[in-house]
This record gives structure tokens, C-alpha cells and sequence, in this order.
């Protein structure tokens, strides 16, 4: 059939391009390629030019359309015999609200929609050009939608989530057969609670609403009090929907009159927006009924930031799962959307970041060794073992010579699995990754009494401390990655009751027991690492966190927002 089809368009496709197919000789079928066809044809020569300059994301997307437009049995999506189809005027009408949704309008190459009338012939290229950057704008959207704009970690190599790209193929599979699909472009972005509420704090910054509800303006004018009589007044009795009073068939005062009733409602709407409820209508009350926001504007990118980074965290979230949100030196144990504990943590400092991922907790460990890792090894162990000794730096305590150093934090060194005197070593030509140094449980333990295992390649979990002063910290960015837990045991006792059906008295015996034991969880939770520098309360309120590591100043430059 491919073979028929390829000498069909050699044949004919000039004929095409211009007019209806029709047959090259007289006892010919009248018709042996369909406009369909043709316009997919064209698409398959368009995919077969040389690449451009593409990234990862969308060269994946270039093969999907290569392998879409190559298969015979796949109808055009977005054009047929007589022009364009209406779902095209639906999606492009869906795509230009990408702002509605955090997304540039701008970022999608539309083509321009054609109308021609009934008797007109849409010359098949346009439709084929029509029916190629159509495609390629809404697979654009939908990974869009899913956080693929770029690659988390092209940004900061801090930023490694597990990204949830729809497949291309099958995106196109799925337009192929809907009548509009509007609600299924759309529904690729995130349902997280948060990332809604983020959305309408958006909408209000920009000043619309994304109900379709025309909102009635108040000019810009003089303060609005009670008991005054101006033109705005009656602007502002249809902005919140308050009639003039009436009495016997005939209104009180002229609308143009503030008084009690409207009053109480303007009240009510200052109580909703979180202004001062004193009844007049300044400059910010004004802004918040024309749809403004009390977020400041240069809070908009802030937003985009966080909305953006909602949507690497998994669609469909475990019932039980764990987040920490880093600027905010907290985490939270969720059991679907109730958080059944929360706690502060320290997280890594700026120059040994906790990284940004998602992963599963698969087992915990009562008094853990401490092994120690390269990075610590090179860069603050090995200057103390080649001078041999002196003055302290880092996590170590000043004072020591290097015979008592590793003895003051109970530090003990292996080679090839035996243990060996470190004081033997010549430390300024041994490479030191290859010794393994490690602190065995005990009170000095960095680790504490339980570590929450999570393996990655980034080498961080979770765990108690001895350091307990650091959590009354404000600011609480002082360790080498993990997270340090404020009151692990509590942490303990949550997952292991709802995992192993473990009774605070298990895990107080286990900690008692004094000795190394691992516990695996008979299911894996999942631990995601996040960094959120604006959360929308309940009430409405918007928190703001510092943005200690800089990366929302990194996805604004980088996301050109």
C-alpha cells in the first residue's frame, strides 16, 4: 500500500496541490490519492528535512510525528478534505489561554487559522503546513504542562526531579479521535490543590478572572467614604451587586449616594480580600474589586516559579507519603490529604545543597554507623590529616592535633575492609577516597539514634542529630545535605505503626536496645524533596519563604519569565 501510495503522489500530487485529485489516464479510478492523503504526505516530506537545532524533548517529539504521519492508518488530525476541521479552532483557542496557566501564549508557533468560503479549494501545502506546526505546538503544550520546558537539571544540578512526560505517540493517537480537545490538553496540568490555588493568585495579579464573568471596572477617581454622593458610587453598587433601597415603590436616594447597606457589603468584600475593613474605597481596596491583587507585582514571577515546579512533583500521589519543603525547613507526613505529623528540619547549607528529588523510603536503621562520604573526606578531613593536626575547620572542633582528631569524634578508618592506623598513612600521597572512614553508633553518632533511609544517587536521607540547638534557628541551612529531624523518634513511630503496626513501646526498645538494627518497611514510601518559596494558606494568605539556594532567581532567568 505505501508503494501504491508514494507512486500515486509522484504521479499526481502536482494536480493535488492545485485541485481535486483526479485520474492521469481516461479508464484511471477517478480518484487515486485523496486530499488526506496528500496533506500527509507533504507533513511526512516536512518531518524528513534536516533536523534543527532540537533538544531531547523535542526530537522525541519530531520521531513521534515522524512515526504518526508514517503509519497509512492514521487519519490527519487538525485538517481534511475541506479545510480545517473545527477541534483545530478549538485547541488553538485553548492554547492562546496558556497564561491562564502559568504558560507563555508565545512559546507555541500557531499557525494562522484559515477561513475560506464553501467554494473555495484551500491549496493543500497551506493545509499540510497547517496541519504540521499545529501538532508540533500542542505536543509542545501538553509537556509543557508536565514540567518539561527545559530539563530541571540544565537549570542547577541541585534540581533532579523524575519528570512525568506524556508520550508524544500517544498524545497524537488520542487527538486523532476527539472532537475537542480542549479538555484533554488542559487536563495535563497539575490537580495538586496547591498549584490551583497558586493559579488563581496568578489570575489576580494579572487582574482577570478565568470564569468568563466580565467584571465590572471602578475608574480610577477620589476615595469612596460613606455618606458621600459621587458618579463611582453607583459603579460600585453594580460592581458588588447592592440596589438603592426602596420604599413604597421608589427608591430612597439617587445610586450615586454611599450608604449603610453598600457599606456593609463593600466590608464584607475587604474582609474576603484581607484589607482593613473600614468601609472606604482607597487605592487598594479599589485595585482588588478592578480583579488586582494585595500581592505585590513583582511577586508574579515568584508565583511562576513555584507553579512550574508543581508540576514535576508525580501526578497521583501514594496515600502515605512524606515532603519537605527546603526553604521552608519543614516536612510533612501526609495520609492522603490530611497531615497526620510535621516537624522542622536543617537542610543543607548554600554551598552543600539538598537536592531536589523524589524517591521511596524503603528502610530505617536504630543507631546507625556513619560512613563518611568523599566530598567531607576531601575537602575537610584530608587538609587536617596532611598538616597533621592544628587548628579545626568545618565540622571539626578546633584544637586537635591529628593523632586525637579522629579519637575526638570517634572517627575509625578502613583499607580494603581491614582496619588500620591512620596515623601509618602518608596522607599527602594517599588518595583518601579510597580509605573508608566511619563513626560507629554511639552519643557522638552525627547520625543520632535512627536514620531514614531513601537510597539515591545523591547520597541523602534523613535523620536524627546531636546538634539539637540548631532547630530554634530561623534560618536552618547548616548541613552537608540530609535533612536533620526534629524529633525523629515521633518520625519513627509514624511510619512504623502505619507499616508494620509497630507500638510507640517497639520503636522506644529498639532505641533503648542501643544497637545497630535495620527495619524494612514492608512498603516503600514515597519521600519527595521540594522546594516551594510560596504556599497559599486557607485563609487565602500567601506565605512567602526565602529563596535560600537562589534557584527561583535561576527558572526566571532561564525560563525567560
Amino acid at each position: 500500500m505505501r508503494l501504491r501510495l508514494s507512486i500515486a503522489y509522484g504521479l499526481i500530487l502536482g494536480s493535488v496541490l492545485v485541485g481535486p485529485a483526479l485520474a492521469v489516464e481516461p479508464d484511471a479510478p477517478e480518484h487515486l490519492i485523496t486530499r488526506g492523503d496528500a496533506v500527509r504526505i507533504i507533513v511526512q516530506n516536512r518531518l524528513g528535512e534536516p533536523f534543527r537545532n532540537e533538544t531531547e524533548f523535542e526530537k522525541a517529539e519530531h520521531g513521534a510525528l515522524v512515526e504518526y504521519y508514517a503509519d497509512q492508518e492514521h487519519k490527519t488530525v487538525w485538517v481534511d478534505e475541506n479545510g480545517l476541521r473545527p477541534k483545530a479552532h478549538l485547541v488553538i483557542r485553548e492554547l492562546r489561554r496558556a497564561g491562564n496557566f502559568g504558560l507563555n501564549p508565545d512559546d507555541y508557533d500557531l499557525p494562522e487559522e484559515i477561513i475560506l468560503a464553501s467554494s473555495d479549494k484551500t491549496p493543500t501545502a497551506r493545509l499540510a503546513e497547517f496541519e504540521h506546526k499545529l501538532s508540533h505546538a500542542v505536543l509542545s503544550y501538553v509537556r509543557h504542562a508536565r514540567g518539561g520546558r527545559m530539563a530541571p537539571g540544565s537549570i542547577s544540578g541541585n534540581l533532579d526531579p523524575t519528570l512525568d512526560l506524556p508520550a508524544p505517540l500517544e498524545v497524537m493517537e488520542k487527538l486523532e479521535v476527539l472532537d475537542d480537545p480542549a479538555p484533554y490538553v488542559r487536563d495535563f496540568h497539575p490537580k495538586h490543590p496547591q498549584f490551583e490555588a497558586l493559579r488563581q493568585v496568578l489570575l489576580k495579579i494579572r487582574g482577570g478572572a478565568d470564569d468568563g464573568e466580565k467584571r465590572i471596572g471602578l475608574p480610577n477617581g477620589p476615595t469612596l467614604k460613606p455618606g458621600m454622593s459621587h458618579k463611582h458610587v453607583a459603579v460600585l453598587r453594580e460592581r458588588l451587586k447592592v440596589p438603592v433601597a426602596m420604599k413604597n415603590g421608589e427608591p430612597l436616594h439617587p445610586k450615586d449616594v454611599y450608604d449603610s447597606e453598600l457599606e456593609i457589603a463593600v466590608k464584607k468584600f475587604q474582609k474576603s480580600r484581607r484589607l482593613g475593613t473600614d468601609g472606604i474605597v482607597g487605592p487598594g481596596t479599589r485595585r482588588a474589586l478592578n480583579g488586582g491583587s494585595a500581592v505585590p507585582k513583582n511577586r508574579e514571577k515568584t508565583i511562576l516559579a513555584n507553579m512550574e515546579r508543581w508540576r514535576w512533583i508525580p501526578g497521583s500521589l501514594d496515600k502515605l507519603n512524606i515532603r519537605v519543603n527546603v526553604p521552608e525547613y519543614r516536612f510533612r507526613v501526609f495520609d492522603g490529604d490530611k497531615v497526620v505529623h510535621t516537624e522542622r528540619v536543617v537542610v543543607g547549607k548554600l554551598k552543600n545543597q539538598t537536592p531536589i528529588f523524589s524517591d521511596k523510603m524503603e528502610y530505617l536503621v536504630f543507631h546507625p554507623y556513619w560512613n563518611v562520604p568523599n566530598s567531607i573526606k576531601v575537602k575537610e578531613l584530608l587538609p587536617h590529616l596532611r598538616r597533621g593536626g592544628g587548628g579545626g575547620g568545618g565540622w571539626f572542633s578546633s584544637g586537635y592535633s591529628r593523632p586525637r582528631i579522629l579519637q575526638a569524634h570517634n572517627l575509625f578508618v578502613k583499607y580494603r575492609g581491614r582496619e588500620i592506623d591512620a596515623s601509618s598513612v602518608n596522607w599527602s600521597r594517599a588518595n583518601i577516597s579510597n580509605y573508608h572512614f566511619y563513626q560507629p553508633p554511639g552519643g557522638k553518632n552525627v547520625l543520632g539514634f535512627v536514620k531514614f533511609m531513601f537510597p539515591n544517587k545523591h547520597s541523602v536521607y534523613m535523620h536524627d542529630t546531636p546538634t539539637k540547638g540548631l532547630f530554634n534557628q530561623t534560618s536552618r541551612a547548616y548541613s552537608h545535605g540530609c535533612v536533620r529531624v526534629r524529633n525523629p523518634r515521633k518520625l519513627a513511630e509514624v511510619i512504623l505503626s502505619r507499616d508494620r503496626g509497630w507500638s510507640s513501646g517497639n520503636v522506644g526498645a529498639a532505641i533503648q536496645r542501643g544497637k545497630n538494627q535495620h527495619v524494612n518497611l514492608n512498603n516503600p514510601i514515597p519521600v519527595h524533596m521540594t522546594y516551594f518559596t510560596a504556599k497559599v494558606e486557607k485563609s487565602g494568605k500567601i506565605t512567602y519563604f526565602g529563596d535560600i539556594y537562589g534557584h527561583d532567581v535561576r527558572m526566571v532567568r532561564a525560563l525567560k519569565l
